[in-house]
């Protein structure tokens, strides 16, 4: 059976120690200026020198490739920025429009692993080696993410944005064309020795 074309971005799924995820994220904030919606998986950063008046550091979308940082996963919006006294309602958007102020949270553990479709298909052996994340548009339906994993890029290089650890061990998951790979984040902004 053939694996289903439905890109989600960077889901997350377990600890790299075994355990569970726990639904753990923190909170950022997302300027009125970002340019660029977010959606449910899709891969944030910190904006250099940049944090709310109340020092919640700021967040916009990542970059795909050239050994570009990665902070976590866009995971859904706490509240609206400059609003806190209205929570969000439940028929608005999970994901965050361009041009909005929010605060979202954010999965950002650098030792968490994610879920992730590929663009291609990997052979087996992908396993232990590195890749680049690619941008992908998302859904203004189901709020999902369209990045994806960028199987042209498998190779050992230090500076590629994802370690591949396996193939999701999934009965609709199999090895070829949209495959499923549990990956942590190889150039984590957590882990990074210079700041921002």
């Amino acid at each position: 059976m053939a694996n289903v074309n439905a890109p989600r971005g960077l889901q997350p799924y377990a600890n790299t120690w075994g355990a569970q995820w726990t639904g753990a994220v923190r909170t950022y904030y997302v300027p009125a200026g970002n340019a660029t919606a977010l959606y449910l998986g899709d891969p944030v950063i910190n904006i250099t020198n940049s944090s709310d008046g109340n020092g919640v550091p700021s967040v916009g979308i990542a970059t795909a490739g050239g050994g570009a940082t990665v902070l976590g996963a866009f995971m859904g919006i706490s509240n609206n920025a400059g609003q806190t006294t209205i929570p969000l309602l439940q028929s608005e958007s999970p994901y965050l429009p361009a041009s909005t102020a929010a605060y979202v949270y954010v999965a950002d553990d650098p030792f968490l692993l994610f879920a992730i479709q590929e663009n291609g298909a990997m052979v087996s052996g992908a396993s232990g080696r590195n890749a680049d994340l690619v941008a992908g548009a998302g859904s203004t339906v189901t709020s999902q993410s369209g990045w994806q994993l960028n199987s042209s890029t498998l190779a050992t290089t230090s500076t590629l944005q994802l370690r591949i650890i396996q193939l999701l061990q999934e009965v609709d998951n199999a090895i070829g064309t949209n495959a499923r790979w549990l990956v942590k984040l190889n150039t984590a902004q957590m882990l990074a020795a210079t700041g921002i």
